[in-house]
């Protein structure tokens, strides 16, 4: 028994079902056939609707006796601490058990192309786009994703296709495997976005990072293709001098593929893709921004890899409709526009920012920020959000809802990056919980103004809050 999968399984438990990719995994194994059960504590929707309506049962709160049925297989969540009462049952049983991406690897990945989509920015966007490209030219592809993607209403697809689309995260794996969980592919192709410093819970530095993708890098194997964005110097760092087959694409003359011309067009965001001195055409797309050109770009230079024509790829680009929570708009009020966004590293904020600016020329763009994350509620990135936010018009920025999980002297200062930002002169304000966010917009925002809200949880359901407040 032990840290492997047996050769037969016809039942699967999962601890921490509820996690977005544990949750898909879950339901492709109901999907094949597997007899699935799944604990976790924090069981509330979508994602305990998503799994109830594939008929998987969903035991609340760890407890070693939710595996006394004996589980063929157990699959531990990487937030699955081994103290865990269900880790500790499991073990003392000597139940089979591995992590999630041993169990995609053997299960979902197995005899089909991985195309593996790591970085630190952008893994999700880029993997959507591609799935929806090879689903648009016909090759029936199955995806791991981190985000529902809007055209399929699901992070997950089983197909009769020869491919995968899988997100490749940089995050340990589980308690007893800290490695990157992206290492355990075996990518055919695989696509590199960026590499920041970010998960400062389990990176000590950015040495400590650069290991990581580094030896993401080593797992490609020299016949297949890594294609990498040509901007980045730690990128530039990890591909020199290896011996696979690596195609660079950004905006850099050298580069293989390349943006051309581009313009905005309200809904649209155009512009041409070069391939070499060959221009591929021009692509229009209602994603907006200079980084979701490049997503974009990278997801056609691996779509062309597949042999997928321009057209497709053309049709894609203009039916595909993104991702939950990914500049997302929630709705309209009173002319007041408030668009969701998963944002939360400082690069990523930027970005965000600038995308969204230009395609509401007429209005304020108001920034709403609340850091969550283990890596934002610390104070690594404290100086460098003061210029995260340059190009909004006002700033409204919460204070962090976990605190007490982070070290005293580790943790982020929400007034302080206000003060900064009142030094360079933006308009700031720091607000000790949502409630009094949303009633200080109901008085701010006015008919032409974006809300622009940036976190990656729930955000005490502040959007959904604000419209029917502004519609009161």
């Amino acid at each position: 028994m032990g840290n492997h999968i047996p050769e037969k399984v016809r039942s699967v438990h999962l601890i921490a079902v509820c996690g977005t990719g544990m949750g898909a995994l879950a339901c492709m194994l109901k999907d094949m056939g597997f007899l699935v059960t799944g604990s976790d504590n924090a069981v509330y929707p979508p994602m305990s609707l998503f799994l109830e309506n594939k008929g998987i049962s969903i035991l609340k709160g760890f407890d070693g006796e939710h595996l006394a049925y004996r589980p063929d297989l157990v699959i531990v969540g990487n937030a699955v601490r081994k103290d865990n009462p269900e880790a500790v049952r499991m073990l003392e049983m000597g139940l089979n058990y591995c992590s999630m991406p041993q169990a995609v690897n053997r299960f979902v990945a197995s005899g089909r192309k991985a195309i593996l989509v790591a970085g630190t920015h952008g893994k999700t966007t880029t993997s959507s786009i591609l799935a929806w490209m090879l689903m648009t030219a016909g090759l029936d592809p199955s995806f791991v994703i981190g985000g529902i993607v809007k055209n399929f209403d699901s992070n997950y697809r089983l197909g009769k296709g020869g491919v995968v689309v899988l997100e490749g995260d940089e995050y340990d794996t589980a308690f007893f495997d800290k490695r990157s969980k992206f290492l355990h592919y075996d990518p055919y192709i695989a696509i590199l976005t960026s590499v920041e410093f970010d998960h400062a819970d389990i990176f000590k530095d950015m040495a400590h990072v650069k290991t990581a993708f580094d030896g993401f890098i080593s797992t490609i194997r020299p016949e297949n293709i890594l294609i990498a964005y040509d901007k980045d110097p730690r990128i530039d760092e990890l591909v020199a001098g290896r011996r696979i087959h690596v195609q660079r694409y950004g905006k850099q003359a050298a580069s293989k593929w390349r943006i051309g011309d581009c313009s905005i067009d309200p809904p649209w965001n155009r512009f041409e893709v070069l391939f070499g001195k060959e221009s591929c055409g021009r692509f229009r797309t209602q994603m907006m921004g200079e980084h979701n050109r490049l997503n974009a770009l990278s997801a056609v230079a691996a779509a062309h890899h597949l042999g997928v024509g321009y057209d497709a790829i053309a049709r894609a680009l203009e039916t595909y409709a993104g991702v939950k929570r990914r500049q997302e708009v929630r709705g309209v009020v009173k002319g007041v526009t408030v668009i969701d966004d998963f944002a939360h590293h400082p690069t990523a904020v930027y970005e965000t920012i600038r995308a969204v600016r230009p395609f509401y020329p007429d209005g304020r763009l108001i920034a709403v920020f609340e850091p969550r994350t283990n890596t934002s509620m610390r104070n690594v990135f404290q100086e460098q959000y003061a210029s995260a936010f340059d190009l909004a018009d006002l700033i409204c920025v919460r204070e962090p809802p976990l605190l007490s999980k982070i070290p005293e002297g580790e943790r982020f200062s929400s007034e302080h990056l206000v003060a900064d930002l009142k030094k360079k002169n933006r308009d700031a304000y720091y607000f000790p919980e949502t409630s009094a966010i949303i009633e200080f917009l109901v008085g701010a925002a006015q008919p032409g103004d974006v809300v622009l809200i940036m976190s990656n949880g729930g955000f005490d359901n502040i959007h959904e809050r604000l419209l029917s407040a502004l519609a009161g």
